[in-house]
């Protein structure tokens, strides 16, 4: 299980997820009715979606992790997780629309990396189950 690189993408993924509970993605000045300025950052915990999509992105990658006797359902929990960090990424964007005036902070690159890393899982797992169906077919 450790051996193998895709695990270590999954650790990776999961990791970075729950990064970006702590960690803001956009900071800046939120439009209000009154003139006073408050100046907020977005981060997971900001939002109730993006809140529960994170913490499920997370989850999803851990559980990812143990089912490496599996790999068909290893790699369709990692491809589902992928399309939820695509679509968190883009919940992530459209809450910045809420802002008058601000800029994306340096890590929001841990939100961005986690479909990378959930991909380059991906790609480890597919290639396991290519290696596996060849050798069936030597025996």
């Amino acid at each position: 299980m450790i051996q193998r690189i895709q695990t270590v993408w999954l650790f990776l993924a999961a990791a970075a997820a729950f990064l970006t509970l702590k960690y803001s993605f956009y900071s800046g000045n939120m439009i209000g009715t009154d003139q006073v300025k408050n100046f907020t950052s977005l981060t997971a915990t900001s939002n109730l979606i993006i809140l529960v999509l994170t913490i499920a992105l997370g989850v999803a990658a851990l559980i990812a992790i143990f089912l490496y006797k599996n790999r068909k359902l290893q790699l369709r929990i990692s491809l589902a997780a992928m399309l939820l960090a695509l679509l968190n990424i883009l919940l992530y964007f459209n809450q910045t629309q809420h802002f008058a005036e601000g800029k994306h902070d340096l890590t929001a690159l841990i939100a961005l990396c986690i479909p990378v890393f959930l991909l380059l899982a991906a790609k480890g797992i597919y290639n396991d189950q290519k290696l596996v169906k060849s050798l069936d077919r030597l025996r």
